[in-house]
């Protein structure tokens, strides 16, 4: 099952080492039967593994007695990760993620009853913006990934505004949205903040539509400008090209496979540098 998820026979190897790795086998199965995202798969492979090397260092010998380090766990876990995140609900994400499948690995080990998380927090600005949550599903047909990113987004705004004092959606202005998004700007991609500048005009358009606002301010939220391959470096240096190559995993054939690859592109390279110099 581990081989399904990881393509190095050394990462293979590692995990399987583990004094939990039966558990951990385990409850890949279970998550695959209850039919989890291979996202959300991907995500808690590593926290398990992590989880059994820290229960391992305060003395576990047994599953059982690993309960009771779960949320001493998930404190150190946001402080290694959390810490890469750069918004409020990155943070809560990898907190649930980290919580909750060991959780559950642990119940499954114990043959208890497995709980879900299935609460659902409100629609963000359900109180000030109602029936948008509602609109987006009915009347533009958005399908359920496309309004998560939406939640996500407009959680952001939520606590924005609830950190400046802003309790209405009538005390928006220009400037207030501007300031916003000046702040929201070094924390994301350039396509994320494509996607959030969208999603803001479209729930400002609503909000006019619905009498919420006086006027439409969905103008004050401009479009930014994304070039195609801006973001890929000119190049790397040779010690990366180095790591590069070192870092392929060579004992298995897609890695063999690879190195050949990248070891031809970095030949040609280097002869089309010769042959302009």
């Amino acid at each position: 099952m581990i081989e399904d998820y990881y393509v190095k026979p050394s990462t293979v190897d590692r995990v399987r080492a583990s004094w939990l790795a039966p558990q951990i086998e385990s409850y890949l199965e279970w998550l695959e039967a209850h039919r989890y995202s291979r996202l959300i798969v991907y995500r808690r492979l590593p926290l398990l593994f992590h989880f059994g090397e820290f229960a391992q260092e305060k003395g576990c010998k047994d599953v059982p007695s690993c309960k009771a380090y779960i949320k001493e766990f998930v404190s150190q876990w946001l402080e290694q990760h959390g810490a890469k995140a750069k918004m409020a609900v990155a943070v809560r994400k990898h907190a649930i993620d980290a919580e909750c499948g060991v959780r559950q690995m642990l119940q499954l080990a114990c043959k208890e009853p497995v709980t879900r998380n299935r609460r659902r927090r409100p629609f963000p600005l359900e109180s000030e913006v109602p029936g948008f949550a509602e609109y987006l599903q009915s009347e533009r047909g958005f399908a359920a990934s496309t309004i998560r990113n939406y939640r996500r987004h407009l959680d952001e705004f939520a606590q924005y505004l609830s950190r400046i004092g802003i309790s209405s959606f009538r005390q928006l202005s220009p400037a207030v949205l501007a300031a916003f998004i000046v702040q929201y700007r070094p924390k994301v991609a350039p396509r994320t903040r494509l996607g959030f500048c969208c999603h803001l005009r479209v729930l400002l358009r609503f909000c006019y539509r619905e009498g919420i606002t006086t006027r439409d301010l969905s103008g004050a939220v401009g479009t930014p400008q994304i070039y195609r391959l801006n973001d890929v470096p000119r190049s790397i240096t040779w010690d990366e090209v180095r790591c590069m190559l070192e870092a392929v995993e060579r004992r298995a054939i897609r890695g063999r496979r690879d190195y050949a690859i990248l070891l031809l592109l970095v030949t040609m390279a280097c002869g089309h540098m010769r042959s302009r110099s």
